[in-house]
Parts: structure tokens; C-alpha cells; sequence
């Protein structure tokens, strides 16, 4: 492990249990920091736990459900018992559309609250607890994970206002938060390979549909290539590092180019 870039910094990852979670808690864990593994299913976060301690990193698995306020600030607190601090917090956790390609009057009551207490409810009690926890020891980073459809009209409505719920209040916790030595940003990703995430949208792995998917939503973007978690991981090191230290409220879109038409 190089251990440069976040060297004894505790970090929290929520959805570490797959997809860009599990690769940022990797990645985290390879640059120096003590990794909270946090995800709802706690076997699959204590898998990617696994693989950073074989890898010789230092990394403990929590169950977390983000829509829970309870759930997210007794994370914090084990973290920092654990670590005896909090340095980064990974607002990760993100749920799709239930259906995938689901019209806005399609979407059911049920469907539209899952998707705000989930998306924008785990984002805002993450914040919360973060800010609180780093307004005692004199700063910290929050890292939010929005998406591009946030940005732009992209498809999936109630979704991309959830995550444009996420951006403002990135832009909040920024600005709220430069006095006391906290930054807030988010990665916008454009379109995803498989992942739970898109699991929970109804496609199977190996689907064909999720194949197209897949290769239509690369051809999207200038660049020509689908967007993996593994570009987000490295996006989400450089926010969280000090190489970024004066970085704050910013959208990064991880998209190929795709927001730059």
C-alpha cells in the first residue's frame, strides 16, 4: 500500500459494500486511511472490509441504514471511538428509480419517498452529524455522491431531483462550512456499469438490456466510454485529499464529457 495521499485519516464510506463505494473504500485504504466500511447489508460491507485488511490496510464494517438518522450518527460515533476522530465522510448510498425508465406520473407516493428519504435524507444526515463531529475537532471533509442527471434533464425525474437536492446542499454545507475548516463537494457520475445500485433498478448482471444500456449511455459521451466505479474512486481520493484543500462546493461531473456538450 502506498499510503500517501490520506495517511492516518479516518474515513467513513456509506455503500462501501459494492460499486463505487467498495472501490472508494478501497482506494481510501490504499492511500493511508482508516476505512469505516458502512452499508445496510453489513456482510457485504464487511467483504470490502476483508479485502482491505488482506491488502494490509486497517478497516472496521458497520451496518447502516442512511435513511435512519440513529443509524448514521451512531456511525460517526463508532468511527471515531474506533479511530478516536472522523477526518472524511462519504455520503455514498444512492437508490435508483424502482423502474427503470419510469415516467414522472409514474412514479407511485411510495416510490417518490423512498427515493428522498434514501438519496437526499441519507445525504442531509450524514452532513448533519459529520459537521457537528468536525465542528468539535476543527474541521473535515464531507464528500456527497450526486450525479449528472442532478445537472441536466437526463432521464429519471423524481432521481435527479433528489440529486439536485444533493448539489444545493453540498453548496450549503460548503459555504456554512468554510469558517470552521470544513469542505463539502460531490462527484457526479454519468451512467454506470453494473452495480447494486443498478440491480435495484431491475437489471440483471448479465441482462442483454443492461448491456445496451450500458454501450448507449457510453456512445453519449464525448469521450466514448462507459464510466466505471473506479473513475469515481480516483475522483473521490483527489476531493477528499489535501491536494484539495482549497476545493469546495463543487459538482464534479465524472462523465466523459457528457455535461461539457
Amino acid at each position: 500500500m502506498s499510503r500517501v495521499l490520506l495517511d492516518g485519516k479516518t474515513a467513513i464510506v456509506t455503500g462501501a459494500g459494492s460499486g463505487v463505494g467498495a472501490a472508494s473504500a478501497l482506494r481510501f485504504a490504499e492511500e493511508g486511511a482508516h476505512v469505516v466500511c458502512a452499508d445496510i447489508d453489513v456482510q457485504k460491507a464487511e467483504e470490502t472490509a476483508r479485502r482491505i485488511s488482506k491488502a494490509g490496510g486497517t478497516a472496521v464494517a458497520i451496518a447502516c441504514d442512511v435513511s435512519r438518522e440513529d443509524d448514521v450518527a451512531a456511525l460517526v460515533t463508532a468511527a471515531v471511538e474506533h479511530f478516536g476522530g472522523l477526518d472524511i465522510l462519504f455520503n455514498n448510498v444512492g437508490i435508483p428509480t424502482p423502474r427503470l425508465g419510469a415516467m414522472l406520473e409514474e412514479h407511485t407516493a411510495e416510490d417518490f419517498q423512498r427515493l428522498v428519504a434514501v438519496n437526499l435524507g441519507g445525504v442531509f444526515f450524514g452532513c448533519k452529524h459529520a459537521v457537528i463531529q468536525f465542528k468539535r475537532q476543527g474541521g473535515g471533509v464531507i464528500l456527497n455522491t450526486g450525479s449528472v442527471a442532478g445537472l441536466v434533464a437526463w432521464g429519471g425525474s423524481v432521481y435527479g431531483a433528489t440529486k439536485g437536492g444533493v448539489h444545493q446542499l453540498t453548496r450549503a454545507v460548503a459555504i456554512e462550512g468554510a469558517p470552521f475548516g470544513i469542505r463539502a463537494n460531490a462527484i457526479c457520475p454519468a451512467g454506470m456499469p453494473y452495480t447494486n445500485f443498478m440491480a435495484a433498478g431491475g437489471l440483471d448482471a448479465d441482462s442483454e438490456v443492461l448491456t445496451q444500456t450500458a454501450e448507449r449511455v457510453a456512445a453519449t459521451h464525448p469521450l466514448g466510454r462507459a464510466i466505471t466505479a473506479e473513475d469515481c474512486a480516483e475522483a473521490a481520493v483527489y476531493l477528499v485529499s489535501d491536494k484539495a484543500a482549497n476545493v469546495t462546493g463543487v459538482m464534479l461531473p465524472v462523465d466523459g464529457g457528457y455535461t461539457a456538450r
